[in-house]
């Protein structure tokens, strides 16, 4: 009997708390006099300034930390990656070694395939035949003045021509079956005035120039190098 007394004395307390009257009392207190307030009110208010300080320190305080932690995640990442590399890097470096002398021996044996300079003239008649072949008229065929290389050295070759661009179509494609190595750059085409080919098309003019190679030897190098300081020291004077 006394527990079911006790337990519904329980209940008739539960049911006798009242929210609108406890908000009433929250509106009434002093807060001039903090230790007049009910219990009630000031658990309430101990709970509310403790959630504040967490949040407060949360921002505050960890997530500059989190940031930074993130930051050094990403930075070791990085690192980790490149020391991956470079170990990679390391243990193949015999095989970068090899491959780079056969790339230089490859190299240099399609270096030593170019023309010599004896065999210039030779290119001049084959550029002239594949022009008249292919239905042009010359004007000129100038040999411009060399430009060395590290490795070789360029000559450039003016070629002026005339014809329509059929004719223009079929020399270029000969140039690029040479056996040489030649290519073409700075095309001019210009219409010329009241000149027409026999098939009606329009008479046109061509400046192009040519870039044929040859091997530059050791022996050309080294006279070329022999000979700057000389030639720095007649500009001095």
């Amino acid at each position: 009997m006394k527990l079911k007394t006790n337990k519904t004395e329980a209940q008739s307390d539960v049911k006798k708390f009242d929210l609108h009257e406890f908000i009433n009392t929250l509106n009434t207190l002093d807060p001039q006099n903090v230790g007049s307030w009910p219990l009630a009110a000031k658990i309430l208010v101990y709970i509310i300034v403790f959630i504040l300080v967490l949040v407060l320190g949360y921002v505050f305080d960890l997530s500059p930390m989190r940031e930074t932690y993130a930051s050094g995640e990403q930075a070791q990442e990085t690192l980790l990656q490149e020391f991956e590399q470079k170990v990679f890097k390391a243990n193949n470096l015999d095989v970068y070694k090899k491959q780079l002398a056969d790339m230089e021996e490859s190299f240099g044996s399609l270096l030593r395939q170019l023309p010599k300079e004896t065999e210039v003239p030779e290119l001049l008649e084959d550029i002239t035949h594949t022009g008249l072949g292919s239905g042009l008229d010359f004007d000129g065929i100038t040999l411009e003045t060399e430009s060395t290389q590290e490795f070789y050295v360029e000559q450039p070759i003016k070629v002026k021509v005339q014809g329509d661009y059929h004719a223009f179509g079929a020399f270029v494609s000969g140039i690029s079956a040479l056996p040489r190595i030649v290519t073409l750059h700075n095309f001019t085409v210009a219409p010329m005035a009241n000149k027409f080919a026999d098939s009606g098309a329009p008479i046109l003019t061509m400046e192009i120039l040519a870039k044929t190679y040859r091997y530059k030897d050791t022996a050309e190098g080294d006279a070329n190098k022999k000979s700057t300081p000389t030639d720095q020291k007649k500009e001095g004077k």
